[in-house]
């Protein structure tokens, strides 16, 4: 039986991240769809839908490691994983997404 390897992307809870924006020394990558984005998200989010990820990571900052989120959680695996693998490092994924930063009465930026 072929096994495969197996990675496990860093994730990291809404309460973390909310201490590491305060800091300063995150960014925070949305990469759910433009008007997923533009409904609610996280303060000073960038947005690179996930289905751009590939074509636009070379124009990422690279100055603080990225604090990747979705809505729920899956995307942003998919994306912090792909990131890691293109030198991203310190890349993590938002357990839960914007609906557990919302859940939690965190602030959230709107259009």
């Amino acid at each position: 039986m072929q096994t495969f390897p197996h990675r496990r992307t860093p994730e990291i809870g809404v309460d973390e991240l909310a201490d590491l924006l305060s800091g300063g020394s995150v960014w925070v990558l949305d990469v759910r769809e433009d008007w997923e984005y533009r409904r609610g998200r996280v303060p000073g989010a960038i947005s690179l839908p996930l289905g751009r990820l590939v074509a636009e990571a070379a124009g990422l900052p690279r100055d603080k490691p990225l604090a990747v989120i979705c809505e729920s959680g899956p995307r942003s695996l998919a994306a912090a994983d792909f990131l890691l693998s293109r030198g991203f490092e310190g890349t993590a994924s938002v357990r839960g997404g914007t609906s557990s930063w919302a859940h939690a009465g965190r602030p959230i930026e709107k259009d």
